[in-house]
Protein backbone atom coordinates (compact mmCIF):
# COMPACT_ATOMS: atom_id res chain seq x y z
CA UNK A 1 0.00 0.00 0.00
CA UNK A 2 1.15 3.70 -0.84
CA UNK A 3 1.37 6.00 1.79
CA UNK A 4 0.08 9.68 0.72
CA UNK A 5 -0.07 12.69 2.73
CA UNK A 6 -1.37 16.56 1.96
CA UNK A 7 -2.23 19.69 2.96
CA UNK A 8 -5.41 20.87 2.39
CA UNK A 9 -6.58 24.61 2.52
CA UNK A 10 -10.61 25.20 2.03
CA UNK A 11 -12.76 28.15 1.42
CA UNK A 12 -9.71 31.23 2.31
CA UNK A 13 -11.53 34.16 1.09
CA UNK A 14 -9.11 35.98 -1.12
CA UNK A 15 -9.06 39.96 -0.92
CA UNK A 16 -8.94 40.63 -4.83
CA UNK A 17 -9.94 42.47 -7.64
CA UNK A 18 -11.20 39.90 -10.48
CA UNK A 19 -12.76 40.63 -13.81
CA UNK A 20 -14.98 43.70 -15.51
CA UNK A 21 -18.28 44.11 -15.02
CA UNK A 22 -20.80 46.25 -17.30
CA UNK A 23 -24.13 47.75 -15.73
CA UNK A 24 -26.24 45.11 -14.63
CA UNK A 25 -23.96 42.50 -13.82
CA UNK A 26 -23.54 40.57 -10.73
CA UNK A 27 -20.71 41.41 -8.76
CA UNK A 28 -18.94 38.47 -6.96
CA UNK A 29 -18.41 39.48 -3.63
CA UNK A 30 -16.26 36.68 -2.63
CA UNK A 31 -13.70 34.70 -4.17
CA UNK A 32 -13.12 31.35 -2.25
CA UNK A 33 -9.32 29.26 -2.80
CA UNK A 34 -9.01 25.80 -2.62
CA UNK A 35 -5.52 24.17 -2.02
CA UNK A 36 -4.27 20.76 -2.07
CA UNK A 37 -1.24 20.41 -1.54
CA UNK A 38 0.25 16.85 -2.00
CA UNK A 39 3.57 15.88 0.09
CA UNK A 40 6.48 13.61 0.82
CA UNK A 41 4.31 11.16 3.89
CA UNK A 42 7.44 11.57 5.82
CA UNK A 43 6.30 15.28 6.60
CA UNK A 44 3.37 14.34 8.09
CA UNK A 45 4.02 10.64 9.85
CA UNK A 46 6.40 12.32 12.17
CA UNK A 47 8.55 11.07 15.35
CA UNK A 48 8.95 14.70 16.79
CA UNK A 49 6.70 16.99 17.16
CA UNK A 50 8.76 19.74 15.73
CA UNK A 51 8.21 22.51 13.36
CA UNK A 52 11.61 21.55 11.15
CA UNK A 53 9.98 17.95 10.53
CA UNK A 54 6.53 19.30 8.60
CA UNK A 55 6.32 22.06 5.49
CA UNK A 56 5.74 25.10 7.09
CA UNK A 57 2.54 26.21 4.83
CA UNK A 58 2.05 29.44 6.47
CA UNK A 59 5.09 31.65 4.21
CA UNK A 60 2.71 30.09 1.18
CA UNK A 61 -0.38 31.84 2.61
CA UNK A 62 1.20 35.01 2.67
CA UNK A 63 2.94 34.65 -0.75
CA UNK A 64 -0.76 33.70 -2.03
CA UNK A 65 -1.83 36.54 0.37
CA UNK A 66 0.25 39.08 -1.54
CA UNK A 67 -0.82 37.66 -5.04
CA UNK A 68 -4.30 38.26 -4.22
CA UNK A 69 -3.54 41.91 -3.74
CA UNK A 70 -1.57 42.30 -6.28
CA UNK A 71 -3.72 44.36 -9.06
CA UNK A 72 -6.34 43.61 -11.08
CA UNK A 73 -6.82 40.42 -12.84
CA UNK A 74 -9.20 40.12 -16.07
CA UNK A 75 -9.32 36.27 -15.22
CA UNK A 76 -9.70 33.95 -12.32
CA UNK A 77 -6.87 31.61 -14.35
CA UNK A 78 -4.39 34.03 -13.96
CA UNK A 79 -4.10 34.72 -10.30
CA UNK A 80 -4.87 31.02 -10.19
CA UNK A 81 -1.60 29.85 -12.38
CA UNK A 82 0.63 32.61 -10.52
CA UNK A 83 -0.57 30.67 -7.29
CA UNK A 84 0.37 27.19 -8.86
CA UNK A 85 4.48 29.13 -9.58
CA UNK A 86 4.26 30.11 -5.79
CA UNK A 87 3.65 26.79 -5.02
CA UNK A 88 6.17 25.65 -7.31
CA UNK A 89 8.84 26.91 -5.22
CA UNK A 90 8.60 24.60 -2.55
CA UNK A 91 10.47 21.48 -3.14
CA UNK A 92 8.73 19.42 -0.62
CA UNK A 93 5.18 20.34 -2.75
CA UNK A 94 4.86 17.06 -5.29
CA UNK A 95 1.54 18.14 -7.26
CA UNK A 96 -1.50 20.60 -6.51
CA UNK A 97 -4.96 21.00 -6.71
CA UNK A 98 -6.37 24.35 -6.65
CA UNK A 99 -9.90 25.80 -6.92
CA UNK A 100 -10.99 29.30 -7.19
CA UNK A 101 -14.35 30.23 -7.23
CA UNK A 102 -16.18 33.68 -7.31
CA UNK A 103 -19.62 34.09 -5.53
CA UNK A 104 -22.48 34.98 -6.49
CA UNK A 105 -22.97 34.85 -9.91
CA UNK A 106 -26.12 35.56 -10.21
CA UNK A 107 -28.23 38.04 -8.69
CA UNK A 108 -27.58 36.71 -5.27
CA UNK A 109 -26.79 32.91 -5.78
CA UNK A 110 -24.67 30.26 -7.07
CA UNK A 111 -20.66 30.41 -7.25
CA UNK A 112 -18.23 29.68 -10.64
CA UNK A 113 -15.03 28.13 -9.95
CA UNK A 114 -12.26 26.72 -12.08
CA UNK A 115 -10.24 23.90 -11.15
CA UNK A 116 -6.78 22.47 -11.64
CA UNK A 117 -4.77 19.34 -10.95
CA UNK A 118 -1.41 19.69 -11.35
CA UNK A 119 1.06 16.38 -11.40
CA UNK A 120 4.60 16.02 -10.76
CA UNK A 121 6.06 16.06 -14.10
CA UNK A 122 3.68 19.22 -14.78
CA UNK A 123 5.07 21.34 -11.66
CA UNK A 124 8.93 20.11 -12.53
CA UNK A 125 8.34 21.94 -15.98
CA UNK A 126 6.94 25.11 -13.84
CA UNK A 127 9.58 24.43 -11.31
CA UNK A 128 12.29 24.70 -14.04
CA UNK A 129 11.08 27.47 -16.55
CA UNK A 130 11.01 29.76 -12.94
CA UNK A 131 14.68 28.79 -12.76
CA UNK A 132 15.55 29.55 -15.61
CA UNK A 133 13.96 32.68 -16.01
Amino acid sequence: MTTTASIELRDLELSTDIGTYGPGDAIPKHHLLDLTLWIDSTLVLISNDRMESVFDYEPLIFEIDGLARDGHYETQERLMTRIVEACAKYIEIESIEIGLKKLPVRSETGSLGVRLSVDSARLNKIRSSITSA
